[in-house]
């Protein structure tokens, strides 16, 4: 029984020859299969069907035509408000330059050397500022302190 049993590699390679030896007959469904009857681009409403123009013997060229048409309706132009993505967030006030100035990545990215710099020198000048007000603050209330120590008398 077991020399009856034709191992794997000898019957998929006696199936191969058998295979190339056979004539390929062409599918005759695919052969004889041709694109439906479409009516003319300009005769087409929102009205009329398009599946025709959806058949794979179809031109890509002819099949965009026709989608083009179809989606031309204002019907297709009506933005869905509760999808985020479908307003047209383009319009309306840019950042003024007072506050691009101050955004780090418009700094890196943005603005030329110079203007790096004086972005830079604006943002130093700014913190020296809040630091000399920070310390008139601390003398103001080390002042106030001891202006208010007990036992002692206004001359």
């Amino acid at each position: 029984m077991a020399q009856e049993k034709e191992n794997f590699l000898g019957r998929w390679s006696r199936l191969k020859r058998d295979q190339a030896e056979k004539p390929s007959v062409p599918e005759k469904k695919e052969a004889r299969e041709k694109p439906p009857e479409l009516p003319p681009l300009d005769k087409l409403t929102p009205e009329s069907d398009f599946s025709g123009f959806m058949h794979p013997k179809v031109e890509d060229a002819l099949r965009r035509a026709a989608l083009k048409k179809m989606f031309a309706d204002p019907h297709f132009n009506i933005p869905d408000p509760f999808e985020p993505y479908s307003r047209d967030w383009t319009v309306g006030e840019p950042i003024p330059d007072e506050m691009m100035a101050t955004l780090n990545q418009a700094r890196t990215l943005l603005f030329s050397d110079k203007e790096k710099e004086q972005a830079l020198a604006a943002d130093l000048a700014r913190a020296e500022e809040d630091a000399y007000a920070e310390q008139e603050k601390r003398d103001q209330l080390e002042t106030e302190a001891r202006d208010d120590e007990p036992r002692r008398q206004d001359a």
